[in-house]
């Protein structure tokens, strides 16, 4: 029997197995399928996989895996754009604005000597992050020129993406940010990550509460889902002091679990539901 949905996966999380138990509540045939055991021909007619929607953690598996697929004809959810896009905080900073998002300030910078140039011009504090990355991972507060420089220094030693300078304005807001689960043009949850650190991720140990979406925020949700062309995205907002709403990432393949343990929605039957619809 061919499935209905393919679940594309290279780490199961929580997420992965309520989207196979959602399958089997709703008698939708699910296919879970191991990226790190995946191999396609790309010279042949592929097996049936029904839609599939793209749950890889890896950035680079999830988007090589996503062209691949598209590139034989099967559809994928998110699409490859949205995984290029979104997977890069200066990607979707500039689509962000192009779309008329409000977003942090940023800076991009090529070398170590040009952000500190800058970071002198522009003052501090300044937040550092690799444009591509998770779960609040090597993103550092830069307070002035002497942890700028040590860490800008380490970073001139990495990988060449990490020598890529993305420096974003330390916004004063209030001591959470915004997590908006959109599904198609809607947005089915919404929660508070609250956290007395300055970073807000769950997975550096923030609380969850639900959020009142308001007609601002799912205005802007739209908007910004629309910029990195997502049909199933995870986005995140601050409320600056200046500024109200502002979007400051938009996340392809976006974990929901505190999501739906605090709002009680059942995100991921509508994530399959949405597939199936889609797909026809």
């Amino acid at each position: 029997m061919s499935p209905d949905v393919t679940i594309l996966y290279d780490t199961i999380r929580w997420e992965e197995k309520a989207l196979l138990e959602a399958g089997k509540k709703n008698n939708i045939n699910i296919q879970m399928v191991d990226c790190k055991k995946l191999a396609l021909d790309l010279e042949k007619k592929p097996e049936d996989y029904g839609v599939v929607i793209q749950r890889c953690v890896s950035y680079y598996r999830n988007i090589h895996s996503t062209a691949a697929l598209e590139g034989l004809g099967i559809k994928v959810i998110n699409c490859l754009n949205t995984g290029v896009f979104a997977g890069n905080k200066l990607f979707t900073h500039m689509l962000l604005k192009k779309f008329g998002v409000p977003t942090p300030d940023a800076t991009v910078a090529f070398s170590k000597e040009s952000a500190l140039e800058a970071m002198q011009t522009q003052g501090f504090p300044r937040v550092i992050k690799p444009t591509v990355g998770s779960w609040g991972r090597l993103i550092s507060k830069l307070n002035g020129i002497d942890s700028a420089d040590g860490i800008l220094e380490s970073r001139e030693n990495m990988y060449p993406i990490y020598q890529i300078h993305y420096l974003e304005e330390f916004v004063q807001r209030p001591p959470r940010d915004i997590r908006a689960i959109m599904v198609g043009d809607k947005i089915i949850a919404a929660i508070y990550r609250i956290s007395k650190h300055w970073k807000t991720n769950m997975a550096l140990g923030g609380t969850a509460e639900p959020c009142k979406i308001t007609q601002e925020m799912e205005e802007m949700c739209i908007k910004a889902k629309h910029a990195v062309q997502g049909d199933i995205v995870g986005i995140d907002l601050m409320e600056s002091d200046e500024k109200g709403l502002v979007v400051h990432e938009v996340n392809n393949t976006t974990e929901y679990k505190n999501t739906v343990r605090v709002c009680k929605v059942d995100i991921p039957s509508a994530m399959l539901d949405y597939a199936l619809k889609i797909d026809k």
